[in-house]
């Protein structure tokens, strides 16, 4: 491992504050952020029994679609795959003890209790770090919790020390009972991101492009290891500042 002492400039006590970035142009019409979990396809509204049945079980393809394209986790796939699957029995044992009866109806009239379900359990940042090679200390971190360094420095330098580590690795870990750490490392640095649930496919992916544009944007800095946080891009923000 390299010496956590190596040649690097002192830094200000605020140098894990994001660098101040220059105001965008009130002239220009910002596009909207696209979503990272686009809503699947409205089914159609069910005019019998049967339909709503046949649409319910449309919903259930397309959330194990969603989640074997990486776009949703497993708490996210369970959640909503339990709603759908209560609302099929129900309808079920409805029409068993009563084929005439409207009160399928009602079952699916409930709206908006899927989207929440989605939205609930969607695994959120806590925060991120960014680190060098040469130094156990953050050069950026942000998000609304403090990093765990005791959780994330020995799982660096485990990495650093790995005689055969590929340039690029993603891998994740359980912290506690429901908190998932990500950790993305290429040729210099590493990204830790901290989520309150297991991350879906998508979103490590995410986190693992990020850091690769990291090392991309700063490469002759991070090579050098002139490491001034307040000359350098941090695309891993994107992760905390939806306004980014």
């Amino acid at each position: 491992m390299n010496d956590p002492k190596s040649n690097r400039p002192d830094q200000p006590p605020d140098s894990l504050r994001s660098p101040i970035r220059p105001t965008a142009p009130t002239t220009t019409t910002s596009r909207p952020r696209t979503p990272t979990q686009p809503l699947p396809p409205e089914v159609e509204t069910p005019t019998t029994p049967t339909s709503a049945l046949n649409a319910i079980r449309q919903k259930m393809e397309l959330i194990a679609d969603e989640f074997a394209q990486g776009k949703i986790n497993r708490a996210q796939f369970n959640a909503m795959y339990k709603r759908y699957s209560e609302q099929r029995t129900i309808i079920e044992r409805l029409l068993e003890r009563n084929p005439e009866s409207e009160a399928w109806k009602q079952v699916i009239g409930v709206k908006g209790q899927t989207g929440f379900l989605r939205h609930h359990f969607e695994a959120q940042t806590l925060y991120f770090c960014v680190y060098h090679r040469s130094s156990p200390q953050p050069i950026m971190a942000g998000g609304k919790q403090a990093p765990e360094n005791a959780v994330i420095t020995p799982l660096l330098k485990a990495v650093w020390l790995m005689k055969d580590r590929p340039k690029q690795a993603l891998g994740r870990k359980q912290v506690g009972e429901n908190n998932w750490l990500l950790l993305a490392v290429g040729d210099f640095a590493a990204t830790a991101v901290m989520f309150s649930l297991e991350p879906a496919n998508a979103q490590a992916r995410l986190v693992r492009d990020l850091h690769a544009d990291f090392e991309r944007a700063n490469q002759a800095a991070l090579a050098r290891g002139w490491i001034v946080p307040e000359r350098m891009v941090f695309p891993q923000r994107a992760l905390v500042e939806g306004g980014f």
